[in-house]
This record gives structure tokens, C-alpha cells and sequence, in this order.
């Protein structure tokens, strides 16, 4: 098999594009750092598609080692015909392989070898002839013998069927199409194990779908109820169709004595060997599918959380709402610094005065600090916090904000071993105001020091296969972290190791080195960085930032390796290395009138010439300035304030397959279904229209207090 073909065709890239990236990652260059600066070989591929075909190129060359695998198998047993060998080849799934190996596969003792151990095989090459001329029964007590264990004629026959049962079950050609047939016509039949239970999958106590049909978060939502045993999920085949199929294949003429023997085995065949076998792959590949349809809408959900605007330049109060053991407060500066802890009391159970000596805390504590805005965390308490934040700020002359943030995560990272290294003095509670906070002033380097899983956007993550979960989101925490680039002398070890080229060893001696030896002024410092050789300086050095250090080169995304270019680029058009720093380049394009003339002068080319001038005219720009920032209340809604036909503003908290839930400020999300998110056209998934971190217009059309659910519609607002 040619790979790189495979993977030029389902990419529907050129085949030179394809060797060019394959080249790359052999030699150990990391995604982004070839999405990044190695766009003239790869022809401008981005990440999206390189990662896609890093994990096909993975795929496949799994499955080209397994086809060697198995030809060396089969010919060590001398069973390898030409034919066979054509087939493994040209197979392009694992599960085509595993078939076509079935028959050769050493074997568990079976029925079937049981009765080949009898000696049973000639009586079942026999029966296959259909050539009997007298009752097959006759024939059979030639067979029978003490000393093999086979008493009467009948066990013989038996044994025999059971040899003819497994070859028919091991034949790939049959499989296929009982798996296809399945696949096509089959059903997916879930029933309640105990119809007056109550719980979460009542709507798949007595439930049948196609399996064709059968959406992805159902599959998830069925093997989760299955698994919590609430239900009993089972496929169900079009059973006469294959038994039908199957006595067609093995049957040929009408023999009076062998046919009602092969019908008989038709039927074993199938119930006995092959349907369990097919309903677990049926099963194994709804779920793979789910699950990578999950993990994509995951992935989605977490770029857009993480590429959240940071809020600059403001001193913000973390707040970790709870009710008895007190809300927890952390004030955090401009810097993300900790410059203050303290507990309050504002919360049931508690009096007139300890609300009114919270009050009192916090009118000293928000002008003694110049305190702009208010982070609280959504869990429990956070509606009653929001009330007396709210009242607080009636009460006080300074402007002062609020939001609430998801602190999903925020108790996970405050009970890890990094918050205790990063402030050992602190309880779980300082540590979860301070992640709330800083969530807010930069949610990206916040947000890195938490496994993805934890972060709460995505359906199902704790049903799935959490190896490809985990690498899929750690792919998008990479890609993020190296689009925003990072700020070398501030960043945390959890920060700096998501960036290209750097593992979490060479992380912390980064940050030991910066406290040993003081500031980075220079890029090239980080190669006396233990263990940081040429090729991870390659590879990390044009996602490090140094801001005032010796080079304003440093201070952007432009590589090391591009700064002779970019110098004489400057010195070419006028100007000079100090005028990056002092933001005076915003119309270098314009100076250049031939791309493709300048790119050869500076022996460089084209795409990086564009990509140094875009750099040079908005040196460290960061991505995130174009996404939507949050919204800064001063007020609360009630859920009983809700009026069917109110319009809101709201943030979108997560989108998942059948709709998106929407934070409008009343502590409770709203759900907007999937049918009510657009009038425009007709949508299979709510992501091609919204993302998680965007503001939307929402109408309330239905408020259940009992159950807390509000049912909103993006539809019909002007």
C-alpha cells in the first residue's frame, strides 16, 4: 500500500504536499512547529490537516505492520496461498485483515477442534460433498470408537456439524456481508431491566432505532445506561435474510440425506459463532464513531474556552462560592500576583452580622486595592453570592463588575500536586479563588494546568476511550498555547510544556533557570537550558516571546532562523530594528510591491516573507483579541424573573450534538435545541453555527422551575 497516496486522496491534497509533511514528522518535527514555519514545504497545510494526517499515517502503518504480521503467520503454517496474499494486501481496514486471518488464527480448544481431535474431519468433508447416498447416520458409525470418546453415530454427526459450524463462521466473505447486512437492515433494540426505576435514560426503556440511523450521542448515551445497569442493549439482525444467505453459499442441489444437516448448521453457525462476534464489532464501531464524533465537538468546544480573550490590565477578586464553610476570596493583580486571602460569611447558614461584616470587608478591601472586577466561580452558592455581590455593589462608589466563570476544574487543580508547589501556603479553598480569578485575566495559561477532561465542555468524556481523548485534547491545548505564543519570562512550567519541541523535564528547567540566572534577555539563552538542545531550540524558540530583551525580534513570532531576512527586509524598505518595538511598521506591506521579487532578494520565501511582514507590522499580536469577550454584569436575574418572549444576552457554556446550552445569567443554563438555533437554513450539528465563548440573542420560551430547565430559541430575533 502506498501511504502517502492513501492520505493525499482522503485529504484531497497534492501528493507532494503529503511527502513533504511525512518527511517532517519523521525527522521529529512537532505539528505546530510545521504548521507554523515549514509552510513552504507543506504547501501551507495547517494544523487541522496535519494532525489529521499524522493520525492516518499512524493508522496506517499500525495496519501495514499488521498485514506483515499476519503473511508471516500464515506461511509459517505453509497455508499462504498467492490469492490470500493478495487479499491481506489489498485489505484497507484492520477488521478486513482480522477476517481474512480468522481461519489461521490459533485457536482456543473449540468444539470444532474437539471433534477434529476425534477425527471427525472426513465425515464433515462428506456431509460439504452433499454427494451422501444413504443416511448420513451410516456412514457416521465408522466413526464411532470408545477410545476417541465417540459413543453413537449422533455424536459423531454432531461433531462433524460442529467442524462444518466454524469453517462456515471463519469464511471473510461471509462475515462481510452479514456485517454489511447488519449494518444496513439491522436494529438497535434497548428495554428498561427495571421498568419503575427512575433515572436519566427513561427514553430508552423501550427503544428501537436503525442502525444506520442510530445518532452518535445516543450509541454514548445507551452504552452508559447499559453499563450503570439500567438497560439491556442488544442488535438485532435481520436473522432470515443471513440464515437464507447462508444455506444459499453452502448448499448445492437438493441432497434429501446432507440437506436438512447443512440447514441445521447454517443456523448454529450464524446464532452460536458468528452474531455474538458481529454484534460486538457492530457495537465496537457504533461506539468508535460516537466517540470520535464527540471528541471532535470536544475538541472544538475546548479551542474556543481556551482562546478566550484574556482581561488586561485589572486587579480582580477570585471568588469560590460555598455555603457553610464560607466563600473563599483571592485578590489577584494585573500580573496574575496573589496579593491577599480571606474567608466571608455571606452565605446560609448564617446572621444579619456576619452579612453586614462581609459588606464591611469588602468596602475596605475593593478601594485598597483598586479591585475593577469580580470573578465567581458557578458551582454551589454561586446564585446566593451573586445576590449580595450585586447589593454589595448598590452600596459602593466605585465601579466594579462582575462575572461568573465556569470553575469547572478549578477543585481538580486546587487539590493537584502543582497548586500545592505553586502555593504551598494555601488551603484548596485560597488555591480555587486564585485559579477562578486568573481564569479570567488569562484563561489560557490558567486553563493548561488542568487535565482537558476536567475542564467541562463535551458529552460523555468519562465513557470514552480516554487514551485518544486525552491525546486529542492535549493536541488542541498544544496548538492553542503555540498560536497564542508565550511570554518566556512569566510562564509556568505547565505552560511552557505544551510548547513545540518542550517536554515537561525541560519545562521546569526553564523556569529554574530564569530563577537562577534572573530574566531571559535573549532567545539563544535557552540553549544553555538543560537539556534543551538545536533541535527543541528549533523547534520552541518562535512560540517564546521576550518582551524588552536584547533583539525586538524576540518580542515576535518571527524564527531565529528568519532574522537575517527580516533585518535586511527592514533595512531595504527604510527602517530599523528598533522601529518593531515602537509599533511604527503598521504599513511595511505596503512598502513591498513585488512579494515573489523581494522573497528571492532575501533568499527566502514568498509565504514566510508574507508571514515576517504580517508579524513586523503587529509585532505579538495575540489571536484571542478577535474572539468575543465576556459579559460584565452589574445586576441579577432570577430564574422566577423569566418571562416567556424576553430577549437576552448570553454566553454560549457548551455546545453538544442535539443543541447549546447558554449562560443568561440566572445561575441555571438555558438549552436552545438544535431546531431552534436558526431559521435560516437546515443544520446537522449546532457547530456550524455557534461556539462555545460566543455572545448570543436568545428568546426565553419556556421556564420549568420544578425541573430548573429553560427552553430558549435563537429564532425570530431582529
Amino acid at each position: 500500500m502506498d501511504i502517502n497516496q492513501v492520505i493525499t486522496g482522503e485529504l484531497g491534497v497534492k501528493r507532494w504536499q503529503v511527502d513533504a509533511a511525512v518527511k517532517l514528522i519523521d525527522e521529529g518535527n512537532t505539528i505546530p512547529f510545521i504548521a507554523r514555519y515549514r509552510k513552504e514545504a507543506t504547501g501551507t497545510l495547517d494544523d487541522a490537516q496535519l494532525r489529521t494526517l499524522y493520525e492516518r499515517l499512524l493508522y496506517l502503518r499500525n495496519l501495514e505492520e499488521k498485514k506483515e504480521q499476519v503473511l508471516a503467520s500464515i506461511e509459517e503454517q505453509g497455508k499462504l496461498t498467492e490469492d490470500l496474499k493478495k487479499q491481506i494486501l489489498a485489505a484497507e481496514t484492520l477488521v478486513v485483515v482480522e477476517d481474512l486471518y480468522r481461519p489461521y488464527r490459533p485457536k482456543r480448544r473449540t468444539r470444532a477442534t474437539i471433534a477434529k481431535e476425534k477425527g471427525l474431519e472426513p465425515l464433515a468433508a462428506l456431509i460439504t460433498l452433499q454427494k451422501a447416498d444413504k443416511p448420513v447416520e451410516t456412514y457416521a458409525l465408522e466413526y464411532v470408537n470408545s477410545e476417541k470418546e465417540v459413543a453413537t453415530a449422533k455424536e459423531a454427526v454432531d461433531g462433524a456439524k460442529d467442524i462444518i459450524a466454524e469453517s462456515v463462521s471463519d469464511e471473510a466473505d461471509y462475515r462481510s456481508w452479514i456485517r454489511k447486512a447488519t449494518m444496513q437492515k439491522g436494529k438497535v433494540i434497548s428495554q428498561a431491566k427495571d421498568e419503575k426505576a427512575e433515572s436519566v435514560y427513561e427514553m430508552y426503556y423501550d427503544f428501537e432505532e436503525p442502525v444506520s440511523k442510530l445518532a452518535g450521542h445516543r450509541v454514548l448515551a445507551l452504552n452508559r445506561g447499559e453499563k450503570e445497569k439500567f438497560l439491556n442493549v442488544k442488535i438485532e439482525a435481520p436473522q432470515e435474510d443471513i440464515i437464507r444467505y447462508l444455506e444459499k453459499k453452502m448448499i448445492h442441489g437438493n441432497n434429501p440425506y446432507t440437506t436438512p444437516i447443512l440447514q441445521e448448521v447454517a443456523e448454529d453457525s450464524y446464532k452460536r459463532l458468528i452474531a455474538p462476534a458481529i454484534e460486538r464489532e457492530i457495537r465496537s464501531e457504533l461506539t468508535e464513531k460516537a466517540e470520535d464524533g464527540a471528541i471532535s465537538v470536544f475538541k472544538k468546544n475546548l479551542h474556543q474556552l481556551l482562546m478566550q480573550p484574556p482581561i488586561v490590565g485589572q486587579t480582580v477578586l477570585g471568588w469560590d462560592p460555598a455555603f457553610r464553610t464560607g466563600c473563599k476570596l483571592a485578590v489577584v493583580d494585573p500580573t496574575g500576583k496573589v496579593i491577599g486571602t480571606t474567608v466571608i460569611y455571606p452565605t446560609a447558614p448564617t446572621t444579619p452580622k456576619k452579612i453586614e461584616a462581609s459588606k464591611d470587608l469588602l468596602k475596605k478591601i475593593i478601594p485598597k486595592y483598586n479591585i475593577t472586577l469580580i470573578s465567581v466561580g458557578n458551582g454551589t452558592a454561586s446564585r446566593e453570592s451573586e445576590q449580595f455581590i450585586v447589593e454589595l455593589l448598590k452600596e459602593i462608589p466605585q465601579k466594579v463588575q462582575y462575572v461568573i466563570v465556569n470553575e469547572a476544574g478549578a477543585s481538580v487543580y486546587s487539590a493537584s500536586k502543582l497548586a500545592s508547589e505553586e502555593f504551598p501556603k494555601f488551603d484548596v479553598g485560597q488555591r480555587s479563588a486564585t485559579s477562578i480569578a486568573r481564569r479570567l485575566q488569562d484563561p489560557l495559561a490558567e486553563l493548561v494546568k488542568i487535565d482537558p477532561k476536567s475542564i467541562g465542555v463535551g458529552q460523555y468524556q468519562h465513557d470514552m476511550n480516554q487514551k485518544k481523548l486525552s491525546e486529542a485534547l492535549s493536541g488542541v491545548v498544544e496548538d492553542c498555547v503555540n498560536k497564542v505564543g508565550v511570554d518566556l519570562n512569566t510562564a509556568s512550567a505547565p505552560l511552557l510544556s505544551y510548547i513545540s519541541g518542550i517536554s515537561g523535564a525541560i519545562a521546569k528547567n526553564i523556569v529554574a533557570y530564569r530563577e537562577e540566572n534572573g530574566r531571559f534577555t535573549d532567545r539563544k539563552q535557552l540553549l544553555k537550558v538543560a537539556k534543551l538542545g538545536p533541535k527543541a531550540f528549533e523547534q520552541c524558540a518562535g512560540f517564546m516571546r521576550i518582551q524588552g530583551g536584547d533583539n525586538p525580534l524576540d518580542g515576535t513570532s518571527v524564527h531565529p532562523e528568519s532574522y537575517e531576512a527580516a533585518e535586511k527586509l527592514l533595512k531595504k524598505q527604510g527602517f530599523s530594528l528598533d522601529d518593531i518595538a515602537g509599533g511604527k511598521l503598521t504599513g511595511l506591506s505596503l512598502t513591498i510591491g513585488d512579494y515573489a521579487k523581494v522573497a528571492k532578494e532575501l533568499e527566502i520565501g514568498e509565504i514566510t516573507l508574507r508571514d515576517i511582514v504580517k508579524e513586523l507590522e503587529k509585532p505579538g499580536r495575540d489571536p484571542r483579541d478577535e474572539m468575543p469577550k465576556p459579559i460584565l454584569r452589574t445586576d441579577v436575574l432570577d430564574m422566577k424573573d423569566l418571562k416567556e418572549g424576553m430577549i437576552l444576552k448570553g454566553t454560549v457554556r457548551n455546545v453538544i450534538d442535539f443543541g447549546v446550552f447558554v449562560d443568561i445569567g440566572v445561575h441555571q443554563d438555558g438549552l436552545v435545541h438544535i431546531s431552534e438555533i436558526t431559521d435560516k437554513k437546515f443544520i446537522k450539528h449546532p457547530l456550524e453555527v455557534v461556539s462555545v465563548g460566543d455572545i448570543v440573542d436568545v428568546k426565553v420560551m419556556s421556564v420549568d422551575l420544578k425541573k430548573k430547565r429553560i427552553q430558549l430559541t435563537m429564532k425570530g430575533i431582529n
